[in-house]
């Protein structure tokens, strides 16, 4: 990779509860607000069912195409918890007990009680690197380019503090909101010619409705994204000379 190539990333949510819309997933989220900041781009998110052979084909399209791939759910000790196994499918390495995981593991529970369903949550590809877990011991790992997590957020999200020092930090996007009073409609032609003249921000626009017929309860908020903080401010300025034009004043929502 190239030192001024951009640090991209996917995340891949593994698990039949999520798109039967039993579990609302959080993980997305808090996954993207820990990468940003690191400067690393979060550029596509798939949910796929706990079936091996749609997580083996989606895994090995995203961690071609990726700097980094982290999975969310399917390692814990019950029978469709099969994360690691079409990991190691995809890779094509046999899946076999951690050491360190089971070392980890055992000193967990007590004597008789770390039974063949929770030593289920040692299993990895061979040759990975546990990720760690300080709520509930129970490891991810890591495989080359791709980091298995776990999908309890709370432990998901304490398994990240273990996988940024491995990361490879990018530029961080700087991000300004401006909320407009004005609808999308009408500011439309405008903030398209602001777009085009700088090519290199991302500006989003989203309209907002509060409490109706309340003055400023509904109206655009504009983000605009990018990674040199003088262009940035540039574009905004414009945001800002662009809704004077139309008699209102945007206002920093950041």
């Amino acid at each position: 990779m190239r030192d001024d190539a951009p640090v991209s990333a996917a995340v891949l949510i593994i698990g039949d509860e999520i798109l039967s819309g039993r579990t609302q997933d959080s993980n997305l989220a808090l996954i993207a607000r820990f990468l940003t900041p690191l400067g690393v781009d979060l550029r596509e998110a798939r949910v796929v069912p706990d079936i091996e052979s749609e997580i083996v084909a989606a895994l090995n399209v995203l961690r071609r195409r990726y700097t980094y791939v982290f999975t969310t759910g399917g390692i814990g000790p019950t029978h469709d918890d099969i994360t690691a196994d079409a990991v190691g499918v995809a890779f094509g390495l046999p899946v076999e007990h951690d050491h360190t995981a089971m070392e980890i593991l055992a000193a967990r529970y007590r004597p008789g009680e770390f039974n063949e369903r929770r030593q289920r949550m040692a299993r990895m590809p061979r040759g990975a690197t546990i990720i760690r877990n300080r709520i509930s011991a129970a490891p991810g790992f890591q495989i080359e380019n791709v980091f298995v997590l776990a999908g309890v957020p709370k432990i998901m999200e304490v398994m990240l503090d273990d996988v940024r020092p491995r990361l490879q930090q990018g530029v961080p996007v700087i991000s300004r909101s401006l909320k407009v009073p004005l609808p999308e409609g009408q500011i439309a032609d405008g903030l398209e010619a602001i777009q085009n003249a700088h090519p290199d921000l991302r500006i989003g626009s989203y309209p907002f409705f509060l409490t109706p017929g309340m003055p400023g309860s509904s109206g655009t908020m504009l983000v605009i994204r990018g990674r040199n903080n003088a262009e940035v401010e540039l574009a905004a300025g414009e945001v800002m000379t662009l809704t004077k034009s139309f008699g209102v004043i945007a206002t920093a929502a950041d």
